[in-house]
């Protein structure tokens, strides 16, 4: 925790002057509660934006999707739709677009990713079977959709997130405790959504 306060610092002395979520602070569209709600999004892109090695392979990048996620949906709903972005950036997220045809940016190659994507494809899995399938057991959903790797991924980040939350709470930490217990609601919530969407929108 010392180190990641010691990178925001100097991230804020030394990193560049303006980020994409500055808009948002400034915006009187955005209560004060879900301004409040994207002060963890404003420290990562402090960071992220001030080193290559955390380029994102997404466009709009994984940060600028979530704070737009809390900015139209809230603070739960939307930081279950960015833990769904945050699962589908992995290392096969380039076989999926490539094997589904979606467009790249033009300008620098990343995968064009909106928050609300157009429906193109007709149905071949059910959005309520595979959102049902993740309610029982997260990540299945997105395996019964056709993105067995997605689902892997999902699976194991609701367990890490969910261990997390086990020990810190047993251990007493008065902390950790709720934050990654708000994050493994977060992931678990994320897992529905985000097979709903992956039978919905991709297969």
């Amino acid at each position: 925790m010392y180190w990641i306060f010691i990178l925001i610092n100097c991230s804020l002395i030394f990193g560049q002057p303006k980020y994409p979520i500055d808009t948002l602070f400034k915006s009187n569209k955005v209560s004060t509660v879900r301004k409040l709600s994207l002060l963890p999004i404003a420290a990562w892109q402090r960071i992220s934006y001030n080193s290559n090695l955390l380029n994102c392979q997404f466009y709009p990048s994984c940060s600028n999707y979530g704070s737009h996620a809390i900015k139209n949906h809230g603070l739960i709903t939307g930081a279950a739709i960015t833990s769904d972005r945050i699962v589908r950036c992995n290392p096969f997220a380039l076989y999926y677009h490539t094997k589904l045809g979606k467009p790249f940016h033009s300008n620098d190659g990343r995968l064009i990713d909106y928050l609300n994507p157009k429906l193109t494809n007709q149905k071949e899995k059910s959005p309520r079977i595979a959102a049902s399938l993740s309610m029982i057991l997260p990540g299945s959903g997105r395996v019964y959709s056709n993105h067995f790797w997605d689902g892997l991924m999902g699976f194991w980040t609701f367990y890490m997130s969910a261990t997390t939350t086990y020990y810190s709470i047993k251990k007493n930490r008065p902390v950790a405790g709720p934050v990654f217990g708000f994050l493994t609601i977060s992931v678990y919530l994320g897992e529905i959504y985000g097979a709903w969407r992956s039978a919905k929108y991709y297969r």
